[in-house]
């Protein structure tokens, strides 16, 4: 059997696939189209949507609420993740109170943003944030708690202080797995962002597909679904290239 050696060649293998079950089950007719839209009538609405501009603004739209909110999430969880994971008394102090939140649903929390923020753009990018944060901080935490023992000892036996041991031992050795949690947690920074737009928004592909819904123009929804789908899937390549680039000692 031959072998296959571009990395990129089973995973188009099976994207093709699917497409061409979905477009064999939904022109043999044997499901109803209002159901299972077929692909020409996807792209359809990508075109009309994307000559109207209509596609480009509630993607950018979203993507810009998932950038804020998550920038902020990993921008915050980095610095507090470390200090839990290296300090056992902030960790005992901070450690509970993170654990109960993290099991709280972020949607949850929607109805006391609304009255406490309104329905503008920051009730959104808190939903992110929160949605986000806790299960970051604690990722990076334990990170940190797996760094070998022995590193930490060598280093102070040479004489190192608790500052340089932190950005230059355990900084390198956590910047893997910090990578590889943002890039995992991303995804629920769009599943929030998107029933955020469900609730209140005036643009976003979750508005978007929210009205497709309203007026059963399931291959709206279906082209939604694909557009998340594929900035999602950009987004995580840019991790792993990141990763890749920054972290060449770990792959």
């Amino acid at each position: 059997m031959p072998r296959i050696n571009h990395p990129w060649t089973l995973g188009i293998a099976g994207v093709a696939l699917v497409l061409l079950l979905w477009a064999g089950v939904s022109n043999s007719g044997l499901v109803d189209r209002l159901f299972l839209p077929t692909p020409q009538a996807v792209w359809t609405a990508a075109q009309g949507q994307w000559s109207s501009g209509m596609l480009v603004r509630d993607a950018l739209a979203s993507i810009q609420r998932v950038f804020l909110g998550f920038a902020l999430s990993a921008g915050l969880a980095l610095p507090i993740g470390i200090a839990m994971g290296s300090n056992t008394v902030i960790c005992r102090l901070l450690e509970p109170l993170m654990g109960l939140i993290r099991y709280m649903p972020a949607p949850a929390f929607i109805p006391l943003l609304i009255i406490y923020f309104g329905l503008e753009e920051l009730p959104k990018v808190l939903l992110i944030f929160i949605g986000t944060f806790f299960f970051n901080t604690l990722m990076i935490m334990d990170a940190v708690k797996f760094v070998p023992h022995e590193l930490i000892e060598t280093a102070r036996t040479l004489g190192g202080r608790q500052l340089p041991i932190l950005t230059r031992v355990v900084a390198p050795y956590i910047a893997p797995q910090v990578l590889d949690t943002y890039r995992i947690n991303m995804a629920s920074a769009w599943n929030l962002v998107i029933v955020a737009e469900l609730v209140a928004a005036t643009e976003g592909l979750g508005k978007r597909i929210s009205l497709a819904q309203r007026f059963l123009r399931t291959d709206e929804i279906f082209l939604g679904l694909i557009v998340i789908g594929l900035i999602g899937l950009l987004i995580d390549l840019g991790f792993r290239a990141l990763m890749r680039r920054s972290c060449a000692w770990a792959n």
